[in-house]
């Protein structure tokens, strides 16, 4: 019986994942330059977090 490639495994998990973070990096980015062009703010304010105290 043939031995299990685990390295080809965990390359392909690998790439799968960077694929996946890259796309969600260009996600975020269209998001922001959409919400600048239209004026708003992306981030929430700092006065909101911090109101404990």
């Amino acid at each position: 019986m043939a031995k299990k490639n685990y390295s080809y495994e965990k390359r392909q998990k690998e790439l799968a994942k960077k694929k996946k973070t890259e796309e969600k990096k260009q996600r975020k980015l269209e998001k922001r330059k959409e919400s600048d062009v239209d004026g708003q703010s992306v981030l929430p304010e700092e006065n909101e977090n911090s109101t404990n105290g």
